[in-house]
């Protein structure tokens, strides 16, 4: 992935997530932008090392979430499997 591919990559999640985060928790853009930004989840999302670009928004979402519940991220069911 080029690097101008991976500026894509993450411009669209950041907006897909977000719009999740506004949708079910009422927070509003900048709000939901920036608990986003600064959460492990996002710091994961953009480790290239770690290609998550082959995750769905959604389970991004979920994985913020389960950050939020459970303070990490790599709680998801995503992650730790069934």
């Amino acid at each position: 992935m080029t690097d101008k591919d991976f500026v894509r990559f993450l411009d669209y999640y950041d907006r897909e997530v977000i719009s999740l985060i506004v949708e079910k928790y009422g927070f509003g853009e900048m709000e939901a932008l920036r608990d986003f930004i600064q959460s492990e989840t996002y710091q994961m999302l953009a480790d290239t090392e770690l290609k998550m670009w082959d995750f769905s928004p959604k389970i991004i979402f979920d994985l913020w979430e389960c950050e939020k519940i459970t303070g990490n991220p790599r709680h998801s069911i995503y992650i730790k499997g069934a």
